[in-house]
């Protein structure tokens, strides 16, 4: 028993100057996804931040987007969807690797 409060203890003195670290690290990093087959590309902060989308001329001259501008603004969704999905993972792997695997009810929420 006393042993996991030992080791709840030394974790929580790590947290307390390894997290801010990772934080940071985080949100510093930026992580990039494709949708349309790469006609766009949305990329965001480790924050969830759009902080880049870029759209093909390609795509832009696809005579089915013209009429369909839906189908423009549902690739965009996609892309920004999917990158803010690798930024999460990211900071859920951080997250994991910060604190040994040991779940701490609300230290997610952190992120």
């Amino acid at each position: 028993m006393f042993g996991n409060l030992g080791k709840m203890m030394k974790l929580a003195s790590e947290l307390k100057t390894k997290l801010p670290e990772m934080q940071q690290r985080l949100a510093e990093s930026e992580y990039t996804a494709e949708a349309g087959g790469g006609g766009v590309a949305a990329t965001v902060n480790g924050k969830m931040a759009l902080v880049g989308l870029k759209i093909s001329k390609e795509l832009l001259a696809d005579p089915e987007v013209a009429r369909d501008p839906e189908m423009l603004s549902d690739l965009v969704k996609a892309a920004v969807s999917a990158a803010q999905e690798k930024a999460a993972a990211a900071a859920r792997q951080a997250m994991t690797e910060l604190t040994g695997g040991m779940e701490i009810p609300g230290l997610t929420d952190i992120m």
